[in-house]
């Protein structure tokens, strides 16, 4: 019988989710009782700090904080983080006009792709790269046109042909460093580069910085940090993985005031904001002491390290990401032909290890996995032993699948 949810204009341009695949195996498996490690969804496994809990508690406890927000943001929150632009990347912003508050930054560009886009309207966006840079235009109407983007360089070279083979310019450009799922980052330079283009073509730019503080060398820049950059860009950020705060559900985008303008009409129709005390939270994330966003960040380069040479001596040999959360991973040689999502399947049934298939990120993260480092350091090292053996059996499987040479006849 056909699914008559199918049968909906926006729900006919999405692709079966990939993911769900995987997380209906890993349900299963768990129901069984099965010990997953779960590498998959990159949801941080750290307590959000003690100050922004108890800052919380403290405002949920006052009158009048219970009822509806404003779907921009408080005042207070828009100035916490015009304060963050300035001490982080030496940006001056306009809390009014310039930053508008989210419930996530998912939410923040999923309405701001509904506030700009048009059925019809090109939109380029990195491939591979998180989901909604490309379905969030795609369920307004928008036609994506992906760029190949495992690095920053490649991107640009990418962006440049497209440019140079198009018979007009795209509505927008999507941007994503530190980037999820490949962990590369962009510098200065890139987006000089990418500004120039777009003023000149006169498109807008959409950046996603979700990582800005996960960083393992040099600090990731703000697009802002470009001169012009605000007549054409938008920049989305999050608190989910800077402060632990992935299910308060709190972000913010800024830039460019005629797209916040657009953002804060679309959004006035459909959400009060987040719940104020949320918002009074955030402002003390923001303002307040900030070892705990070193701590995180130094939790996630041990993670790393230990995830990188554990695997390395199971046979997996994995490229470190200088940013971010996740690490993307190469499928491991000598396993034969299969996929990102059979080879997520079989690690997780025989193995007990879940990681997300790389073509959940486009086309060009097949023959990939993104591994998230939200498991401690010995679950990460138990994942290895686990691994070890299935590689082993993974390729001795291979090695009998092969054609065996007939012996020469003298």
């Amino acid at each position: 019988m056909n699914n008559p949810s199918e049968e909906f204009y926006r729900i006919k341009r999405l692709p079966p989710y990939v993911f769900a695949e995987v997380n209906r195996l890993k349900a299963k498996l768990r129901k069984e009782g099965k010990d997953i490690i779960d590498f998959g969804f990159g949801n941080p496994d750290s307590p959000t700090p003690d100050h922004i809990i108890a800052k919380l508690i403290e405002t949920v406890q006052k009158p009048r904080t219970t009822g509806y927000s404003v779907s921009k943001g408080i005042s207070g929150l828009r100035k916490s983080a015009a304060r963050y632009y300035k001490r982080r990347f030496n940006v001056t912003l306009c809390p009014e006009s310039e930053i508008i508050a989210t419930i996530g930054s998912k939410e923040g560009f999923a309405n701001l792709a509904q506030a700009i886009t048009a059925p019809g309207d090109i939109i380029y966006a990195p491939n591979p790269s998180y989901p909604l840079h490309a379905y969030g235009f795609i369920i307004c109407g928008g036609i994506i046109q992906p760029i190949e983007a495992i690095s920053s360089d490649e991107y640009l070279a990418g962006l440049k042909v497209a440019l140079l083979n198009a018979d007009k310019p795209p509505l927008a450009i999507v941007v994503c460093f530190p980037s999820n799922p490949t962990g590369h980052t962009a510098s200065l330079d890139f987006y000089k580069e990418i500004v120039k283009i777009a003023i000149d073509n006169n498109i807008i730019i959409l950046s996603d910085l979700a990582y800005s503080e996960i960083y393992f060398d040099s600090p990731p820049p703000s697009i802002f940090e470009v001169e012009g950059a605000k007549k054409v860009a938008i920049e989305t950020i999050s608190l989910s993985k800077t402060y632990a705060m992935a299910g308060w559900r709190m972000g913010f985008v800024v830039g460019a005031k005629h797209l916040i303008s657009a953002l804060a009409r679309v959004k006035s129709y459909l959400d009060y904001g987040a719940f104020t005390p949320i918002q009074v939270a955030a402002c003390a994330a923001l303002d307040g002491p900030q070892d705990c966003v070193v701590e995180f960040r130094n939790l996630y380069k041990l993670r790393r390290d230990v995830l990188i040479e554990s695997f390395e001596r199971a046979g997996w040999a994995i490229q470190a990401p200088s940013a971010g959360m996740f690490v993307w991973a190469p499928l491991p040689e000598g396993i034969g032909e299969t996929n990102s999502l059979e080879f997520s399947k079989r690690l997780m049934e025989e193995a007990a290890v879940a990681v997300s298939p790389g073509v959940g990120f486009g086309s060009n993260g097949e023959g990939y996995v993104r591994i998230g480092l939200v498991e401690n350091d010995q679950r990460i090292r138990q994942a290895a032993r686990n691994i070890k053996q299935f590689l082993i059996d993974l390729r001795n499987e291979n090695l009998n699948k092969s054609p065996q040479r007939s012996p020469e006849i003298s």
